[in-house]
């Protein structure tokens, strides 16, 4: 499957918004969004006028880099979002949300999406008691999301379990440190996710 191989940070500098691809680092004065915050490119420091296209595009190519999925990805979200009741928008945020990488980074097993991908794919997870190592697989209302018996020894795992239960836990989630196991106890709904996006510019820009 494509994947993109470049500069995280220069998808921070193109969206003119800190992404927080890079987990920790993203939040040091290192960062080379704070020491360049302008597009990559020659032409970076050209005023341009942005056409209300343009803006619509820059949201979707946002949001899709900050959940990490491609275009074909992202267009099955909407059209699935799209389907189901209430708000298009917010129903493609939840979905999203639901990926189980997200929910491994939302948990805060993993310092950033890409991390939680790699750690899924690699098989270190289980999904009520089966290994699943699909990072777009779905959650639903009620599952238990852990660390293999395993792998719980890796001192990846080990220095999480020493940690103190994060306060940045979505309320959507609970998670034990002991046991190194998380709980869906409600779905996403629009409040409970954080990232700056205008899902609306979204939705019209694929009802064109």
């Amino acid at each position: 499957m494509a994947k993109y191989t470049g500069s995280k940070c220069r998808l921070c500098r193109r969206e003119g918004a800190k992404l927080f691809l890079k987990g920790d680092r993203c939040y040091k004065t290192s960062c080379p969004f704070e020491r360049r915050p302008v597009a990559p490119g020659v032409h970076a420091t050209t005023r341009k006028k942005v056409s209300e296209y343009g803006l619509q595009l820059r949201e979707k190519q946002k949001t899709k880099r900050i959940y990490g999925v491609l275009e074909g990805q992202f267009r099955d979200y909407y059209e699935k979002a799209d389907r189901m009741k209430g708000i298009t928008g917010e129903n493609m945020l939840s979905l999203l949300e639901r990926r189980l990488d997200n929910v491994i980074f939302r948990l805060g097993l993993a310092s950033s999406r890409s991390q939680a991908r790699q750690l899924v794919t690699h098989g270190h997870f289980t999904v009520n008691g089966k290994k699943v190592n699909i990072a777009s697989y779905s959650i639903k209302l009620g599952d238990v999301i852990a660390v293999k018996e395993n792998k719980k020894d890796n001192k990846y795992f080990t220095a999480i379990k020493g940690l103190e239960k994060s306060n940045s836990i979505p309320k959507w989630l609970e998670f034990n440190t002991e046991t190194l196991s998380g709980k869906v106890i409600a779905l996403p709904t629009r409040e409970d996710i954080d990232s700056q996006i205008a899902e609306h510019m979204i939705v019209e820009l694929y009802s064109k």
